[in-house]
């Protein structure tokens, strides 16, 4: 077990050339929301900008055009896809894999707050089983397989996941206390069952590919609040864009945001903080790395 520390994320974090331009850093696709989580997309958009992804784009329910296009930033790009009512349909995987292909997606943001509903356990399913592109899936992208883990390793595409226990504990079907007693440990086997990325959140955040195990050191308990975890998800998927190592996005991601979520909680008490402050303090966690 190594620790996430300032030394070793400084190691990781990419080298910007002089002469490059945003296609050196990756097109990220945010797959989110839904008519009862429309700040999920925000959030997670949000979060993969201020790590640097050259290129955003938001996938998310046409119905939700109005009212989440006039909250998103206006460097974030967006895709309509076809709804049910609100939800993803299970029709827009092809459009998603599609638009991947003709767009050259180089990592994908995928589950935050799309909901349980039918509609997106198939469409979930449906597109898992046949993208091909790095992806980190959060959230209801984990809900909504849980009754069919295996899903997991049939997937064509690396993959980095980002429970928390409670979503662990319905993936493996083991009680939440025996995972939070045995944190490192039970990431670590589920990571190397299904070929994946494990980041397990929660006090001292857990990352590992089922070989390596990282800890986290940054963090406090202001960030356990909704729309934490959709940030991180967005942060990992623009890192993912820029670095060659799924694992390496996966610790500059963890760590990043927990050093973010402590400035923030500096600025506005562990009780007051918001994810949008963390996000505003990304920046700041940074240069805090860079000038070490």
């Amino acid at each position: 077990m190594k620790k996430l520390t300032v030394a070793l994320i400084k190691k990781l974090l990419p080298v910007r050339p002089a002469d490059s331009h945003k296609g050196d850093y990756g097109h990220t696709l945010v797959v989110a929301g839904s008519k009862q989580f429309t700040g999920a997309a925000i959030l997670c958009s949000l979060g993969c900008l201020r790590c640097g992804s050259g290129l955003t784009t938001a996938a998310i329910p046409s119905s939700l055009n109005v009212q989440v296009t006039k909250r998103l930033p206006p460097e974030v790009m967006t895709v309509y896809l076809p709804d049910d009512e609100g939800y993803i349909s299970p029709t827009a995987a092809k459009i998603i894999l599609d638009f991947s292909s003709q767009r050259k997606i180089t990592s994908i943001a995928f589950g935050c707050g799309i909901s349980i509903e039918l509609c997106t356990k198939i469409f979930t399913e449906r597109f898992l089983l046949k993208n091909r592109v790095p992806i980190v899936i959060d959230a209801d992208g984990l809900n909504n397989i849980q009754k069919n883990v295996k899903v997991l390793k049939k997937m064509k595409s690396d993959a980095v996941i980002t429970p928390h226990p409670a979503e662990l504990s319905r993936l493996m079907k083991i009680s939440i206390s025996v995972i939070q007693k045995n944190r490192e440990k039970t990431a670590k086997k589920f990571a190397a069952d299904y070929g994946i990325i494990c980041v397990l959140k929660g006090f001292e955040t857990v990352v590992t590919d089922g070989k390596e195990v990282f800890v986290n050191t940054t963090g406090n308990p202001g960030m356990a609040t909704g729309g934490s975890g959709d940030v991180l998800t967005g942060m990992i998927a623009a890192f993912v864009g820029q670095t060659d190592s799924l694992l390496d996005a996966a610790c500059l991601g963890v760590y990043l945001h927990g050093l973010a979520g402590d400035f923030a909680a500096r600025e506005k008490t562990q009780i007051s903080m918001l994810p949008t402050d963390l996000i505003e303090k990304i920046p700041e966690a940074i240069e805090t790395v860079i000038g070490l």
